[in-house]
């Protein structure tokens, strides 16, 4: 059975994972990645992980038939060069050719969110469509779309960053130097926005007592679930803009899977059933035979190590 080893390259810690070719991790290890610092530093670190991964499991480098790597930001995947990453302060770095030389092993290199859809493709909730596209509510909305099963990235890897559509003309302002962008109002971050502008705006709703030590995204959803209107409010809004989004992308690609992945996706039937039928009444095919599958993530934070693992075999 051939092995591979996938990295996830975060702005807080650094994860790799040893993966057969079943698909299973079969071995872990992490670091910390302490940011920012030089590039050759955060790769010795990747490569020292990559290393106890292997010998938690049983193996030596040389049982290893490739490494991958997902990291966030802008990635040259032909030349294996990060071109710009603002979480880790890099840019232009061969990052694929400075793990060869520290590993022994041929180096392939993704934007994370394109490794982890490519995760859920190979394994998850995508596995045996041709077209796929994965969104991630988190912090941001990241996106990743799979086209006759491999990686779109465009021309200049900047491809499939769907947080970064508008869908709220001169809304609220995004980091990306735009307004109104999917991003500031389907993520994490934005529900939470929602949440404290509703509190503020409700000083006798039922959020005020459950909030315990910091204003959540389960907050919203779970003092609805208690029957306070003010909470439902922002889940209505919060779930008719994530549908804008998800609909709008569907009617792009129309690939036969799009997977939501993301802490918020924890609220299952609450924010599944609502936004299938929001999005099921707007999509442009909603007469056709064939409609996109709109499904939850499966493989959770193990999408971007498995992804990446597999980055070689996606060439």
């Amino acid at each position: 059975m051939k092995r591979y080893i996938g990295i996830d390259l975060g702005g807080t810690n650094i994860a790799a994972g040893v993966v057969d070719s079943d698909f299973r991790i079969i071995s872990r290890a992490t670091t910390p990645t302490n940011r920012p610092r030089p590039c050759e530093e955060i790769c010795k670190d990747m490569a020292k992980v990559a290393l106890e991964a292997v010998e938690a499991a049983g193996l030596g480098i040389n049982d290893i038939e490739s490494v991958g790597i997902g990291s966030p930001g802008t990635v040259d995947s032909d030349r294996g060069v990060i071109e710009y990453s603002n979480n880790l302060d890099f840019y232009n770095e061969p990052i694929a050719e400075i793990i060869g030389r520290l590993l022994g092993r041929p180096v392939y290199v993704e934007n994370d969110a394109n490794a982890a859809a490519y995760g859920e493709f190979v394994a998850g909730a995508a596995k045996g469509a041709e077209n796929a596209v994965c969104i991630t509510l988190g912090t941001g909305v990241g996106g990743g779309i799979i086209i006759g099963g491999k990686i779109y990235s465009g021309f200049n890897y900047a491809g499939a960053e769907i947080g970064h559509t508008v869908i709220e003309a001169d809304g609220v302002p995004c980091t990306c130097g735009r307004k109104g962008c999917f991003e500031v109002y389907s993520s994490a971050t934005g529900l939470i926005r929602m949440t404290k502008e509703a509190m503020d705006a409700h000083p006798e709703s039922k959020m005020h007592e459950m909030v315990g030590d910091h204003v959540s995204g389960r907050l919203a959803f779970n003092a609805m679930r208690a029957g306070d209107e003010a909470a439902k409010e922002v889940v209505d809004k919060y779930i008719k803009y994530l549908a804008i989004g998800i609909t709008n992308t569907i009617n792009i690609f129309q690939p036969e899977i799009l997977c939501i992945g993301g802490g918020v996706c924890n609220e299952g039937d609450a924010l599944m059933d609502p936004l299938k039928e929001l999005v099921r009444g707007e999509v442009y095919s909603k007469r056709s035979a064939k409609n996109t599958r709109i499904v939850r993530a499966q493989l959770g934070n193990d999408a971007g190590i498995i992804g990446a693992a597999f980055l070689g075999i996606s060439k």
